[in-house]
């Protein structure tokens, strides 16, 4: 099946980005690379009296910032927008400066491709100047308002993942081979331009083992055994996919239930479509017959979820006897309840209404492939992921 690469989508975050430019002086637009963050802001920020675009990977826009203090000045009364500010951090000092001399808002709108912890000066330098937004790659929601796709089409958003480039390829072949060449980019050019000087092949070879590990526990030292290298460098591999938007990092339920949690995170590649590249997946044939099948149905969802609910702390939960619930989300004194099962007939464990019990979830649902919603018991709901992200858009 092709699609029409030219036609814009449009992103759920659109309206939350014209918000932030009428109210900050600098918003930061951040997410994976190729995920669409320089087509969202050129089609919000192109409906601006005034806006100029930079692009720091284009040696004649860098060339405009020989003396950037300068240009600035110059285009002092238009929106100035910089796409991978991460490739001049020194930007940032200079910027403040900027804003402090005119404090209006829609001044700046940056994009980078490594999180705010990561580009670290925006965080620090900026403070209570600047408002961060994060851009995934297209969801589930946004694909299905589109008019090329249809509730049938599931399994290829879910086996192509989101990025523009895969999920709207022509055919499958032309899909996972634009996931391989940017794995093979990002761990070649991306993560050197982020100052990290860690062979390509060692990297690899740890995102290809996190792919195995996908949706388990995260356990460092067998990581580093299977590595050969120690602890505290297992984790600086995971904190650097993690902030370069590769790798999520789910933290446990830490509540006080009089029962022994594991206190573990759990790992998830972001993307399905990059996952499943990873483990060399190639179609729906051979991700259902894969053993990853499950987890990958949890991930997927999990992130499908996730970008709906930004402002909902996520947690999973489980205990060391196996009581488990995979998706924790918390707002306030409001807590929801996710479990993921790839099956049409979905099961849930005998642990599970005791566990709910405990849990005192408002609303529980299971969310697995099934044609239509129907109620599993008192408070639980047996739900496709479309009848769930509606569902959710009326919380927020």
């Amino acid at each position: 099946m092709g699609y029409n690469l030219q036609a814009y989508i449009e992103r759920s975050l659109s309206a939350k980005l014209s918000w932030s430019l009428a109210n900050f002086p600098v918003t930061a637009l951040v997410g994976p690379r190729q995920c669409g963050k320089s087509t969202l802001a050129r089609q919000v920020a192109g409906k601006f009296p005034g806006v100029v675009f930079l692009d720091l990977e284009k040696p004649s826009d860098l060339r405009k910032l020989d003396n950037a203090e300068f240009f600035f000045q110059m285009q002092r009364n238009n929106l100035i927008c910089i796409d991978e500010i991460q490739r001049e951090p020194e930007l940032f000092p200079l910027l403040r400066v900027m804003v402090d001399e005119d404090r209006r808002p829609g001044k700046f709108l940056v994009l980078g491709s490594a999180s705010p912890e990561l580009i670290r000066q925006g965080s620090e330098t900026l403070a209570g100047r600047i408002h961060f937004l994060e851009l995934t790659p297209f969801t589930f929601a946004e694909l299905m308002a589109a008019d090329s796709f249809r509730d049938s089409d599931l399994s290829l958003i879910w086996t192509r993942g989101g990025f523009p480039e895969s999920v709207l390829a022509g055919d499958e072949s032309v899909s996972l081979t634009w996931r391989t060449d940017f794995i093979r980019t990002f761990l070649e050019r991306d993560i050197p331009q982020f100052g990290f000087s860690i062979p390509a092949t060692t990297l690899r070879r740890f995102w290809s083992m996190l792919a195995h590990y996908h949706g388990q526990v995260f356990n460092a030292s067998k990581l580093g055994q299977s590595l050969g290298v120690t602890h505290p460098t297992v984790r600086k591999y995971l904190d650097i996919m993690a902030q370069t938007y590769m790798v999520r990092i789910l933290l446990p339920l830490a509540a006080n239930l009089k029962k022994r949690l594991v206190k573990s995170p759990k790992i998830y590649i972001r993307d399905s479509g990059i996952l499943h590249a990873l483990l060399e997946i190639r179609d729906i044939d051979d991700l259902l017959g894969h053993p990853v099948a499950g987890t990958s149905w949890e991930g997927w969802c999990l992130e499908q979820i996730l970008a709906v609910m930004p402002d909902w702390r996520p947690y999973y939960y489980r205990t060391s006897s196996g009581e488990e619930i995979d998706l924790i989300l918390e707002r306030g004194r409001q807590r929801l309840a996710f479990e993921f099962k790839a099956s049409m007939s979905p099961r849930v464990s005998r642990s599970f209404p005791a566990t709910l019990e405990l849990l005192q979830p408002g609303q529980t649902w299971i969310v697995a492939p099934v044609p239509e919603a129907y109620p599993h018991s008192p408070g639980v709901t047996v739900a496709n992921i479309g009848e769930v992200l509606q569902a959710l858009g009326k919380l927020t």
